[in-house]
């Protein structure tokens, strides 16, 4: 008798990256790795790397908390995933986040582009349309953790601020502005006027990379400067910010220590967000075979080359641990702290998992649990971790933390055709509200339900 060269662990449901139909897939582990192995009638077998590090693959999954259902659904379920999207009964989670694109129009032509937006491609929404979106959102929702304004690039809408306006109107707990900087690194008083929707805002701003060449390949433009001139307004006003770099192997993700450590030194960062290329919209010079990282390759180069996390400190998010992963830390007086340095790492749970002290008073016990349980919206994370170090009376800080005190790290993988999983997929938490009022997750809605995308074929497995 001869063994296979790897371990099954599972059958899931994906699709053909070529003709798109739906396929059985099965998940195996082989020599410290997970891979998605599957064949389609017409094109044949298909092996594809889902995680670098099959240990912490497969001890995130003793994270997975139970789902939380929207107020609620959309549509029908009917056909099944990916084909009900909008949100159906069957998905698994409701939104964390939720994004609006307020227009697919950019004053950009990133090569790479999701949104596959442009200068004068497409239209901005009405601010009809956006008030709908808006109460779609808290229909599902009621306090939505966050709502992230979005586009194409938001601020260039005619009527930016009454959007603003309306979003903040609304019983949102944190809203975010996706944007590239532009109009806050070069025009007067416009960051002045985002800052008064504090303190329940954030800017979640385009920065990829501190060196130009990275920035020309992602953006298309010279845009280094802007960049800087962008923090140092945000500094300046101390506005709740997120870094966001898309990441691509072999030309910025050798920069990810060197981001961690600006980012931890900008008075208005409170974090970084690492998103790996999703092959869908607009990606020029992208070669998945060359280019294509993991959530678990990002992970590992965090530990490489951070001087500030540990395997202990990056954590799956229980909601959604195949493609979230995340960190938290303080900013303190003697520097940026992982959360889990204030912890006895002797008594954690284990390395890589769910940060549980086996050994801890109920209460700081559940708080921890209460901590990397609870939804990743910012404003919730801030108050969760104010609540956990009241309860560490031996912790040597400040006792007025803030929102102002965190700095949070998260791994985001979108799903693409290769690694596309309906199992996963069911439990994806980011969302996005499509203009006829479906509220869509993102992986789908990049995939299949964009403008020039299409759906699969196939209602079946084959």
């Amino acid at each position: 008798m001869t063994d296979r060269p790897y371990h099954f662990i599972e059958l899931t449901l994906s699709l053909c990256s070529v003709c798109r139909n739906r396929v059985d897939a099965k998940l195996v582990s082989q020599d410290g790795r997970i891979y998605m192995l599957k064949h389609c009638l017409e094109h044949g077998p298909e092996r594809v790397l889902v995680a670098t590090d099959a240990e912490y693959w497969l001890r995130s999954r003793r994270t997975l908390k139970p789902g939380q259902l929207p107020k609620r659904f959309n549509t029908k379920t009917e056909r099944g995933c990916p084909w009900d999207c909008g949100i159906c009964p069957d998905h698994e989670q409701h939104g964390c986040l939720t994004l609006l694109e307020i227009t697919d129009r950019c004053n950009l032509s990133c090569p790479v582009c999701y949104a596959d937006s442009a200068p004068g491609k497409g239209r901005h929404r009405t601010l009809q349309e956006v008030n709908a979106m808006l109460d779609t959102v808290v229909a599902n929702e009621g306090e939505p953790d966050v709502v992230q304004i979005s586009g194409g690039e938001p601020t260039i809408h005619p009527q930016f601020f009454e959007i603003m306006d309306a979003a903040q109107s609304r019983p949102i707990k944190h809203l975010m502005l996706n944007t590239n900087g532009l109009r806050i690194a070069t025009e007067p008083g416009f960051a002045e006027r985002l800052a008064t929707y504090l303190p329940r805002f954030e800017v979640y701003l385009q920065w990829d990379s501190m060196r130009a060449e990275p920035l020309r390949e992602l953006r298309g433009a010279e845009l280094l400067e802007t960049r800087h001139k962008a923090i140092e307004t945000l500094n300046a006003l101390n506005l709740s910010t997120t870094l966001v770099v898309t990441l691509k192997k072999g030309l910025n993700d050798g920069e990810i220590g060197e981001i961690l450590d600006f980012a931890s030194r900008q008075r208005c960062v409170r974090g970084v967000t690492f998103q790996p290329i999703q092959d869908a919209g607009r990606v020029q010079n992208y070669d998945p075979a060359r280019d294509r990282l993991t959530l678990t390759e990002v992970r590992s180069e965090i530990l490489r080359q951070s001087s500030i996390f540990t395997p202990q400190d990056v954590v799956p998010v229980p909601c959604h641990p195949d493609c979230i992963a995340m960190a938290y830390a303080l900013k303190t007086p003697v520097g940026v702290l992982p959360l889990s340095r204030f912890i006895d790492p002797g008594k954690l749970l284990e390395h890589t998992g769910n940060t549980v002290l086996n050994e801890a008073a109920p209460e700081v016990r559940r708080r921890v649990v209460e901590l990397f349980s609870t939804s990743h919206s910012p404003q919730s994370s801030s108050l969760t971790l104010k609540s956990l170090l009241c309860c560490l009376p031996k912790l040597n800080l400040p006792v007025n933390l803030t929102y102002e005190n965190v700095f949070r790290v998260i791994i985001m993988q979108f799903m693409d055709l290769r690694g596309f999983d309906v199992r996963s997929v069911k439990k994806t938490c980011v969302h996005i509200v499509h203009p006829d009022l479906r509220v869509i997750p993102f992986d789908t809605y990049n995939l299949f339900y964009r403008p020039g995308a299409s759906l699969p074929t196939a209602g079946a497995a084959r």
